[in-house]
């Protein structure tokens, strides 16, 4: 059984009460007083509450145990319970006592206002003293469903004053932001930008001059100060060897060398002496000396000494028996070993020609792409000259080398060491030579720079002759009036746009003014200079 509990505070008067029970959701309507009510101890201001209720098509149902709040719930015909658990009934009337009845005013018989029983009831009756439409009340009958009536409205309005509270502080604050709105509209907000179109005339400027590290920028002088950057990296390229080889060991053994010359010189033999016997060689891999020639009991006597070495190649051909062999100093006769422990096998080796073709494909590759990442590292502003690009290399590395083994799928890496540089000229000090080429070109004080052609300007011909490096350098300037800023914003404040533009073109050198305002509702010039701005273009711009 669904009821709304509306629970009255000892300051609400009659009429937040009536707003309460029109914002109750449910039919039912369970009134619960505090102790001391004052605004319920009055039989017109119940009969007030139940017009309502049921003019807005709600039961209502007095939570009391109070004897004369009862009594005159009970003169209402407004159903009483004792808690919200009990069923609710209409108490009845307790006798009056009278000792005279001009003086008694049953407050039950009391219209409410001069209309009170005129006032519509939902239920299609007119209230004569009481309406007979609740006679015995029960929670069920009060939350029986009751079908509205379309079109139909409360004739009554009574008036929300929190509402009307609410409506006159917005409405004061909106009135202060207006106002505030207007008075930064036209009071801060006004601004200004005067926009002079001059008269100018090109300056071109061609010159080759000196540029260098240590150097200081002076026009006269022909002189700029250059910066370098530089990168190293390593290029490398993948190549596929095509040599043919033999790996393998070498044959060794030993050489028994017997001095042959008569002298008193020792002989020295140096290790690498070649041993040659038929289309095989033989190298020595340690060093002898032979003494001088003595004489002995039986004539001369020859030293001799015995020496280890190793074929000049691998290969199988030079596993040879003993023999003799001619030595490539004279003096001493040479005599071999039995040679064993060579052998061989045929492999893929890099040649040189392949090493040669490698080197040619990577210096031939382009070096745009570096050149660019080496500009892009010249992030204080500075100008390349391209032209200065230098690309610097080192001897190439294979890996493997050349004649040795190419394993796997017979590729061999090439490596070079790879050093990329580039000279560039810093923007203040390319702007300063080229806003000293302009004023050595000004007539007279009359005169200005407009434009020193920093954002056309070309460096080409970069060259280096002994310890001088030069450049060309070609730029277009601007050159102009002397307009004075401050005489023109105390000549246009406070005036209109045409006033301004009739004003200023009159001056000689301008060719065309505008006049720029931040909103749609600024026609006029501040009268305060440091809101307008001034701004010069180029005719031709």
């Amino acid at each position: 059984m669904n009821k709304d509990v509306i629970y009255i505070d000892v300051d609400d008067d009659v009429t937040a009460i009536i707003g309460k029970i029109k914002e109750a959701k449910e039919k039912i309507v369970a009134i619960v007083p505090p102790k001391r009510a004052g605004t319920l101890q009055s039989a017109v201001n119940l009969r007030l509450l139940d017009r309502m209720a049921r003019a807005d098509k709600k039961k209502l149902v007095l939570i009391t145990a109070n004897a004369a709040l009862v009594a005159l719930a009970a003169a209402a015909k407004i159903p009483v319970a004792k808690n919200l658990q009990s069923k609710p009934e209409i108490a009845a009337i307790p006798a009056l006592i009278a000792d005279d009845g001009d003086d008694i005013i049953d407050g039950g018989t009391l219209p409410v206002g001069d209309h009170a029983g005129t006032i519509p009831i939902k239920d299609g009756t007119v209230e004569q003293g009481r309406s007979d439409a609740i006679e015995t009340i029960s929670l069920d009958e009060l939350d029986a469903p009751v079908t509205p009536k379309p079109g139909k409205k409360s004739g009554v309005k009574i008036p929300n004053f929190d509402t009307f509270r609410k409506k006159l502080f917005l409405g004061i604050g909106a009135g202060v932001g207006l106002i505030a709105l207007l008075v930064w509209m036209f009071v801060f907000a006004p601004s200004a930008t005067v926009i002079l179109t001059a008269r100018t005339t090109p300056a071109p400027l061609s010159a080759n001059v000196s540029i260098g590290e240590s150097l200081q920028t002076s026009f006269d002088e022909g002189t700029l100060r250059s910066v370098q950057a530089s990168d190293e990296a390593d290029e490398t390229i993948e190549f596929t060897a095509t040599g043919t080889g033999k790996v393998g060991e070498k044959a060794a053994g030993t050489m028994t060398i017997t001095r042959t010359s008569v002298s008193s010189t020792p002989i020295s033999v140096p290790i690498g002496t070649r041993f040659t016997a038929g289309a095989i060689s033989f190298l020595s891999t340690e060093a002898a000396s032979l003494a001088g020639t003595t004489v002995g009991a039986n004539g001369f006597i020859q030293d001799s000494a015995t020496i280890a070495v190793v074929a000049a190649e691998v290969g199988a051909e030079y596993n040879v028996s003993a023999r003799s062999y001619a030595a490539s100093v004279g003096g001493f006769s040479s005599a071999g070993s039995a040679m064993t422990g060579g052998n061989s096998r045929d492999v893929r080796v890099v040649s040189a020609e392949d090493l040669e073709r490698a080197q040619g494909e990577l210096v031939g590759r382009s070096t745009d792409e570096a050149k660019q990442a080496l500009i892009d590292t010249l992030s204080s502003g500075e100008k390349a000259i391209e032209s200065s690009f230098v690309v610097t290399r080192e001897a190439a590395i294979s890996t493997p080398d050349v004649g040795q083994e190419v394993t796997g799928e017979g590729k061999a890496t090439l490596t070079v060491k790879t050093t990329y540089s580039i000279r560039a000229i810093a923007q203040a000090e390319l702007e300063k030579f080229l806003d000293q080429s302009l004023e050595s070109q000004l007539l007279d004080d009359s005169q200005r720079v407009y434009d020193n052609g920093f954002d056309g300007v070309g460096l080409s011909n970069f060259r280096t002759e002994g310890e001088r490096t030069t450049v060309s350098v070609t730029a277009t300037g601007q050159i102009g009036p002397k307009i004075d800023e401050a005489q023109i914003k105390e000549q246009v404040k406070g005036k209109r746009f045409g006033d301004v533009q009739s004003s200023l073109e009159s001056i000689s050198g301008i060719q065309d003014v505008d006049v720029q305002f931040p909103y749609f509702w600024v026609r006029t010039i501040p009268g305060d200079v440091n809101k307008i701005d001034v701004e010069f273009k180029l005719e031709n711009e």
